[in-house]
């Protein structure tokens, strides 16, 4: 009887990387994109972001991801972050895109 395996791919640990300014390390680990929505779905939040080169893609962040990343954005409080632009790695999977 030896101990349960945890894996990487648990919907509880497969959420995607997102900041509000560009990664100080590794930064060619990261894409830059637009922000096309922000919404909520699962318990999760979903941020549709648009890439440079055009392809749309949901990243799917943790409600309290989202509050910190939309409080680093260059805008006012209460503001909509639609429009400003965001490093993102994608590492999830777990929720399909609409």
């Amino acid at each position: 009887m030896g101990q349960p395996q945890v894996t990487s791919d648990s919907p509880s640990m497969s959420h995607d990387r997102i900041h509000a300014r560009e990664p100080a390390h590794h930064r060619d680990r990261w894409s830059v994109g637009t922000i096309a929505s922000v919404t909520e779905r699962d318990g999760h939040c979903v941020v549709t972001v648009t890439h440079e080169e055009g392809e749309t893609i949901d990243l799917v962040v943790t409600l309290a991801v989202r509050d910190l990343f939309v409080r680093r954005l260059d805008i006012d409080e209460g503001a909509s972050p639609v429009g400003e632009r965001v490093w993102y790695r994608k590492h999830g999977g777990h929720m399909s895109q609409s």
